[in-house]
């Protein structure tokens, strides 16, 4: 496949081409590859009336019928993953493996967001409301009802899958929805669009457009839409403050720590390493649940940190598109400065750069620093970019204390072969999830998903997105016969 000329947005559901004004780059050449509709005030409030008229026909679908436009989406998907895959590659700078990997996850995503369209929205729950003799004739029960339009923002990093998150369990819901993909990569988002296309959901029940932020704040602040889910960086906080009456959820940054304590040895140790190259590294450290910080027992940590090393810089970067690319293009070459400012203040402040941190371009090979201050950039804030940090710990203790020394708390890898530790780091650590026995960045995409402290607000995964886009509604019954 080559990347086609131009793509269009989707104005209540149907293909549109406005203009040709926003220019999509190839992340790793530099060069524009396509041209797609910049979205203006006027399409974005189109958008929103298109998504309001929806609501009654969206919310009378039967779920047979949402559940058959999501799998419509998984059989065009199958067909196209390979082309899914390329753009991916090229819009995103994400290495072709990884790229493929991040189709396979689109594809169950809509899978199980079909599952759940026949299983949450109208499932509710007969009530005992007889708790006195006052209620003796009272029954009461409850559903779940679509809370309505809804906007979605999404970010760079996933642009299928951070895509998927979002729009599937609307359509589960019953939801029409407006969707702001990225400007720096919204092909795959559009590539969606045209599958939802192909369906019979009623006029209105989608947009896809592509305003800039400062023409997006009707996204926000209209009362029209009645939720805002929202994918980025620390910014969504601002979001939330202007949204008014609508419900908010957040799913932001992080600075994950992994901690691997004195019970890891062996081939167990060696395992570690492997998963911990991945967990830093991979599509260019761009993951808000990347690895940032790996804790380490004092006992092992010379023999990890050798073994780490060691891994680390036998890592390609280059090209994404290359089958033995680890290390891919940054989204831009600004993004790759600034980690490379981050590692220079770091260093001189008093870290070691251990191995990497060299830029070509939006490149910047693996990074690895020890001996970095607390308030160092590249240890307080989200790096998002290949740099790692590690530390030394003496006790368990140590270590949930270190990981917690976080204004972030998405999620935290434990690697240990102690239950009880597992299960203390689960008790007391202030994060949205624990992975035991593997890196923070391990997700399967039904499984709850979100963050506290300035992580987040609320849980993705498609049964709690679901729960976010509907309201529970209480049905009472007076049977006058058993009334005194």
């Amino acid at each position: 496949m080559t990347v086609q000329d131009t793509y269009p947005i989707y104005l209540a559901n149907k293909p549109i081409m406005p203009n040709t004004d926003l220019a999509v780059e190839d992340k790793y050449t530099g060069e524009v590859v396509t041209r797609v509709p910049s979205a203006g005030p006027e399409l974005v409030e189109q958008a929103i009336a298109a998504a309001v008229t929806a609501t009654r026909p969206m919310a009378k679908l039967p779920a047979y019928k949402r559940q058959a436009a999501l799998q419509h989406c998984v059989e065009r998907f199958i067909q196209t993953r390979d082309d899914l895959a390329e753009v991916l590659c090229i819009e995103a700078g994400k290495p072709i493996k990884d790229a493929r990997g991040e189709v396979t996850r689109l594809i169950e995503t809509f899978k199980i967001a079909a599952e759940e369209a026949t299983r949450i929205v109208g499932n509710g729950q007969v009530m005992e409301l007889a708790i006195s003799e006052r209620a003796r004739a009272y029954r009461g029960m409850w559903k779940r009802v679509p809370i309505g339009p809804v906007s979605l923002i999404t970010p760079f990093n996933f642009p299928l899958n951070l895509v998927a998150h979002k729009v599937a369990p609307a359509i589960a819901a019953g939801c029409p929805f407006v969707l702001k993909p990225a400007r720096n990569t919204p092909i795959g988002a559009l590539m969606i669009g045209s599958a939802l296309a192909e369906t019979d959901l009623p006029e209105g029940a989608f947009s896809i457009i592509t305003p800039s932020n400062e023409d997006s704040a009707p996204l926000v602040e209209d009362d029209r839409l009645k939720l805002l889910s929202f994918t980025g960086s620390l910014i969504g906080w601002k979001l939330k403050a202007k949204a008014g009456k609508k419900k908010v959820v957040l799913e932001l940054g992080g600075n994950a720590a992994c901690i691997v304590d004195e019970t890891i040895a062996g081939n167990h140790l060696d395992d570690a390493v492997d998963r911990m190259v991945i967990g830093a590294f991979y599509q260019s450290g761009q993951s808000c649940i990347g690895v940032q910080r790996i804790l380490l027992h004092a006992s092992i940590y010379d023999d990890f940190k050798a073994k780490f090393i060691a891994k680390t810089v036998k890592l390609k970067a280059g090209d994404p598109k290359e089958e033995d690319t680890f290390v891919g293009p940054m989204i831009d070459q600004a993004a790759a400065e600034r980690v490379e400012s981050w590692i220079a203040e770091a260093v001189a402040d008093g870290a070691k750069l251990l191995c990497g941190g060299k830029r070509e371009g939006a490149i910047v090979t693996a990074a690895v620093l020890e001996d970095v201050p607390r308030d160092a950039k590249v240890s307080c804030q989200e790096v998002f970019g290949p740099v790692v940090l590690l530390r030394k710990f003496n006790s368990f203790d140590e270590a949930l204390s270190m990981a917690d020394d976080s204004d972030f708390g998405l999620q935290t890898g434990v690697f240990t072969r102690d239950l009880y530790r597992a299960q203390r780091a689960w008790d007391e650590l202030d994060v949205g999830g624990v992975v035991v026995g593997d890196v923070p960045s391990w997700r399967v995409d039904h499984m709850p998903y979100g963050g506290v402290k300035d992580s987040g607000l609320g849980r993705e995964g498609l049964t709690w997105a679901i729960e976010d886009m509907t309201e529970l509604r209480l049905l009472v019954i007076r049977d006058p016969e058993h009334a005194e």
